[in-house]
């Protein structure tokens, strides 16, 4: 029998060496050198505690014994002569008795209050059947502001500003006539003002009448073309009688 066909064969005994299967080339990335080189910039600027370029304290400045305790105030040379303080009173020492006054104070007391005007009891006002009591200045019931003096009188910085503004819209409009006769513009009158803000209101509601009568789909290219263009005529429309609602006066050039 062949005794290398055998499973129990002398020779499998034999310890082999173990071949480790081939590992695949490891991948290094093509932005290596470039990664490594921003890596080298950035920590060279950092390797330093602190700021750079700081200069270094001197080995002679070094902490001394008792330098950061406090220092007394100078001492004061004393005076004999300063003025003393009085002295205490004795134990045998008693307090002056038996002075009296010859003021009546009865009398006194009974003339301030005949003489005195009377004081006139605070108003209150009571909020339920049980008698609580409150003040009624403070309630805000007395009409107190509008008896002032100055109540409902224009204060002085308003009507000086307005005066200011009334001047200012007076040479505005003297500039804009000089202008205008340069220029040669007319000015919209309040009633042709009035009157083509009525038109455009007018216009207005046809307009969103015209577009509240779509129909609720709109599913054809016709529809949203026409609703597209209703809604650009009301806003042109809005914009205008807003225009002409903020400024009371228009100038128009001449044809």
């Amino acid at each position: 029998m062949d005794p290398t066909c055998s499973s129990e064969c002398i020779y499998n005994l034999i310890p082999r060496a173990l071949k480790e299967p081939p590992q695949p080339p490891r991948y290094i990335s093509v932005f290596r050198t470039a990664v490594k080189d921003d890596m080298h910039k950035v920590k060279t600027a950092m390797k330093t505690m602190g700021p750079a370029k700081v200069e270094v304290p001197s080995p002679k400045d070094f902490l001394k014994k008792h330098s950061k305790e406090k220092t007394l105030p100078p001492k004061k040379k004393f005076d004999r002569n300063e003025p003393k303080k009085p002295a205490v009173p004795l134990r045998g020492d008693h307090p002056v008795m038996g002075i009296q006054s010859g003021k009546n104070f009865i009398n006194t007391n009974a003339a301030d209050v005949i003489m005195g005007v009377a004081k006139k009891p605070k108003p209150i006002y009571v909020d339920k059947r049980t008698g609580d009591k409150h003040d009624l200045e403070t309630s805000g019931l007395l009409p107190k502001y509008i008896n002032k003096k100055d109540y409902g009188v224009t204060p002085e910085y308003i009507c000086k500003r307005n005066e200011e503004v009334k001047k200012a819209q007076e040479e505005y409009d003297c500039y804009i006539q000089e202008k205008l006769q340069k220029a040669a513009m007319k000015r919209l009158s309040d009633e042709e003002r009035e009157a083509v803000l009525q038109g455009l209101k007018k216009n207005w509601e046809e307009v969103h009448k015209e577009f509240q009568s779509l129909s609720v789909f709109i599913d054809s290219i016709p529809k949203k073309i026409r609703k597209q263009k209703l809604e650009e005529e009301m806003k042109q429309l809005e914009h205008d009688i807003a225009v002409i609602e903020k400024h009371k006066i228009i100038y128009i050039a001449n044809k």
